[in-house]
């Protein structure tokens, strides 16, 4: 089930038509999306493919696949952009993105102290031409789903 008012749920609804940044790698219960306003390249969304608002909410097939889409994002992001670590943060407190997500970000060696940890959000405020492109998106995405390999998730 979605809502037409998420904006996850709007981009569910039209999952054949997805460019690779928004579809990056999926199952029944997961797709992988590149967020569309970041200002650091590889900073994915992975979120539930029905509506749902706390992770109390989610069933527990989802729950038990999550921590190891969790782990294989991470290992993808580190072959693909040489990252020292991964952050993963769930909120879903924006307004129109009450939808459970969690954000998988890659951490660089030299990403600015001020950015390091909970300062990594600053990088979803940075303006328009300092974001990643929908073309740099596409790009980060066919490179991660080739390290990610022919799996059954994979678009």
């Amino acid at each position: 089930m979605t809502t037409p008012d998420c904006y996850a749920c709007s981009k569910e609804a039209q999952f054949d038509e997805l460019p690779p940044r928004e579809c990056i790698a999926f199952d029944k219960h997961w797709r992988v999306a590149h967020d569309f306003n970041t200002a650091l390249p590889g900073w994915l969304v992975l979120l539930p493919r029905r509506h749902v608002t706390a992770v109390r909410g989610l069933t527990d097939a989802e729950a038990a696949s999550l921590g190891t889409w969790q782990v294989t994002l991470s290992r993808a992001l580190h072959s693909v952009t040489g990252c020292v670590k991964s952050y993963v943060a769930q909120f879903a407190e924006a307004e129109g993105f009450a939808h459970v997500h969690f954000h998988i970000v890659p951490r660089m060696a030299d990403l600015p102290q001020e950015h390091r940890g909970p300062g990594v959000f600053e990088l979803l405020k940075r303006p328009e031409e300092e974001r990643v492109t929908a073309d740099r998106a596409d790009q980060l995405a066919r490179s991660l789903r080739a390290h990610l390999g022919p799996r059954p998730h994979t678009a």
